[in-house]
């Protein structure tokens, strides 16, 4: 290992600004052996990893992408007062930005993910709603069926009654006809009730005949 000073050169690193926009950042790292740390140093990887640790963190500190490319230079400053060959083998001597690109708009990308969960999961809770709403539906028929059962049984057991009545004499034979007078009134009132039918067809052909 030389003690003259080298150039490391950093993999892209990527990071997102608080705006969202990614930006990919290449470092060139100047560094020199320092010969009191050689044995038990950190090597190249540990400078390569913590300046690129140092990249993301002053990315995503920046207000917006702008930031970091109309200002490269403040990765460097930011990233070199971090102290980062401490416990290496090296001692940086300079950190350049090598070249900075703007990358995907993550945040947009999320926002739109996120849109689309939400619709995802509205349109969950619209089929749950229906088919509880078609489940209720289905419910309430059997309870109609199930009452309209229960009329009939009711209905059925009344002539039953009426028998056992008479039989012992709780209701008189005078009560059972006024009973049943009262029963074929209303059949025929309700009977009269209802419209006939073909009677709007028939006054329709009349009026046609009067003409």
């Amino acid at each position: 290992m030389s003690v003259n000073p080298r150039v490391i050169e950093t993999p892209v690193v990527s990071a997102v600004a608080k705006d969202g926009i990614e930006v990919n950042v290449r470092a060139r790292i100047t560094v020199r052996a320092n010969i009191d740390r050689l044995v038990g140093g950190a090597g190249e990887e540990t400078i390569i990893a913590r300046v690129g640790e140092g990249i993301v963190s002053t990315n995503g500190s920046a207000d917006s992408h702008k930031e970091v490319l109309e200002n490269p230079d403040l990765i460097s400053r930011t990233v070199l007062s971090k102290g980062l060959d401490s416990g290496t083998a090296f001692e940086i001597l300079s950190i350049d930005i090598a070249d900075v690109d703007v990358g995907k708009n993550i945040g947009a990308f999320l926002q739109t993910e996120q849109a689309e969960a939400d619709k995802r999961i509205a349109q969950a809770k619209a089929e749950e709603r229906r088919a509880m709403a078609v489940a209720q539906e289905q419910e309430m028929k059997a309870r109609v069926v199930e009452m309209r059962a229960r009329v009939v049984e009711s209905e059925s057991a009344v002539p039953l009654a009426m028998a056992e009545a008479l039989r012992t004499g709780k209701i008189g034979v005078m009560d059972y006809m006024n009973l049943k007078n009262i029963e074929a009134d209303t059949q025929m009132r309700n009977t009269l009730g209802k419209p006939a039918e073909g009677s709007n067809s028939n006054d329709q052909g009349d009026s046609k005949n009067g003409r």
